[in-house]
């Protein structure tokens, strides 16, 4: 009962591997290559064109990659290109502080941890690549939404209470337009276990023609003592500023 379900969406990413290496596909080409009946490859091809994952050619009837599918290989371009061009700011910050450096982007009301340094310090702040954490929860995600217009917080934000990670997490989309206030105010944002216990962290965004990053820095609490999570913040501002002013700004002024 299990197996049909499995079967179809295996089929179907076949489909899709198979447009690496040809332009056009037709239902007699996915029936062969599959090992199905011609039905069943027209019923692939078309819930794929229904998804936007694939196109029909109107003179042909052949199918192509549609839009969707597209969209995400450029979309998988840019997360890389994004990386490369972040790598030296995150190298500089790694070299002088220490500690672990992540590369963030938004993903709606979300913060995506798309790349990462991990400290050489034997008690380190582990990295997080890969993980999606509440943008407002984390110190590079709050920076990020800083840079949006109250519009785009009121999009991102239909409610006023917010989920929480840690007792000392953002609580009220009020709270959080206080603190994205001062965020703008200093140029960087900071975490005090707001994420996870035990943790601070600060963050500036970085000025990439057509990208949205940020990169953050994270130390376990007992390393940041009392109010010097500020002091990682301006620090953070001058190595960026280093960065951006000095040779490396040819590599990242894409």
């Amino acid at each position: 009962m299990e197996t049909k379900p499995v079967s179809s969406v295996d089929n179907a990413l076949h489909v899709l591997q198979l447009f690496k290496s040809r332009r056009v596909l037709r239902v007699a080409d996915v029936a062969d290559d599959l090992g199905v009946a011609r039905s069943t490859a027209h019923r692939l091809l078309v819930a794929l064109v229904q998804r936007g994952f694939a196109a029909q050619e109107r003179v042909t009837r052949a199918y192509i990659p549609g839009p969707e599918l597209m969209e995400i290989g450029l979309a998988v371009v840019d997360m890389l290109d994004i990386r490369g061009r972040a790598r030296p700011f995150m190298t500089a910050l790694a070299d002088e502080l220490h500690e672990t450096v992540s590369l963030v982007v938004l993903e709606g009301a979300n913060a995506r941890f798309v790349d990462s340094i991990e400290s050489p310090q034997v008690v380190r702040v582990s990295s997080r690549t890969g993980q999606v954490l509440p943008a407002h929860c984390v110190s590079g995600g709050k920076v990020l939404l800083s840079t949006l217009s109250r519009d785009g917080i009121d999009h991102l934000y239909h409610v006023e209470e917010l989920p929480t990670l840690t007792p000392y997490s953002i609580s009220t989309k009020t709270a959080l337009l206080e603190a994205l206030d001062e965020i703008r105010e200093r140029g960087y944002s900071t975490n005090e276990a707001e994420s996870e216990p035990d943790v601070c962290a600060a963050a500036v965004a970085l000025q990439m023609a057509g990208s949205a990053a940020a990169v953050t820095v994270a130390a376990p609490s007992s390393r940041v003592q009392t109010g010097s999570v500020d002091d990682l913040g301006l620090a953070i501002q001058r190595i960026v500023e280093a960065v951006q002013s000095g040779d490396g700004s040819s590599t990242i002024s894409a």
